[in-house]
């Protein structure tokens, strides 16, 4: 049975050690369309308790193998800039010709419980939100095996056209040049591995002393 972190924080205190804040931490995974993103976040939640989701807003076309509410928050691009202009985004971006955005008050009910929160964005939005929230923020970028593995994979999804998919590999390696800008990279080459890469680095960054207090 996984420990609540008000037991946490009381190991930590009969030790001496402070604990932890109060407001949860924030897990930035970015990568290019295809590089296996969602399914390693979607696995990750699973695996590491104290784990919260944070579930972007869109303005794209749903797919036939997405729920709204689950997967996106799909709204029109009216809706969106409504949301811009009352500062509801916690950062917000274009991409690929749609608009993507993280909500602010959901992030904040759950950092305000404790719990850390993932949130799978693009390096537009992991940058926004890296120089919005500062030292609570770790940033991962996620990179394919290969770009030829890449493209095979924007393929077999059959979800694109031919200048879509040509597009997402262009802007997939204008992503890739980010890499320098995170805190930790991991390669998608073996997805148990590169889970287990992904667990390690929460579960090492909430046992950093810098965190306690």
């Amino acid at each position: 049975m996984a420990e609540s972190s008000g037991e946490k924080r009381s190991e930590l205190r009969a030790y001496g050690l402070g604990e932890r804040p109060s407001q949860g931490l924030m897990f930035v995974v970015s990568a290019p369309s295809g590089a296996g993103k969602t399914s390693l976040c979607t696995k990750l939640m699973e695996r590491v308790a104290g784990l919260a989701r944070s579930i972007s807003f869109t303005t794209r076309p749903l797919r036939s193998v997405e729920e709204d509410g689950l997967d996106y928050h799909f709204i029109t691009p009216e809706e969106f800039r409504e949301r811009i202009i009352r500062g509801e985004m916690a950062e917000w971006a274009e991409v690929h010709g749609a608009l993507y955005g993280t909500g602010l008050s959901a992030l904040e009910k759950e950092r305000s419980e404790g719990k850390d929160v993932l949130l799978a964005i693009d390096t537009q939005g992991a940058q926004r939100v890296k120089e919005r929230f500062g030292q609570e923020v770790v940033t991962i970028f996620l990179f394919p095996p290969s770009m030829e593995i890449l493209e095979r994979r924007l393929r077999e999804r059959e979800a694109d056209p031919e200048g879509e998919i040509r597009r997402r590999m262009a802007e997939a390696e204008r992503e890739m040049r980010q890499w320098s800008h995170y805190d930790y990279v991991v390669v998608n080459d073996d997805f148990d591995e590169a889970l287990e890469k992904l667990q390690a680095i929460i579960l090492a960054e909430r046992c950093r002393t810098s965190r306690l207090k």
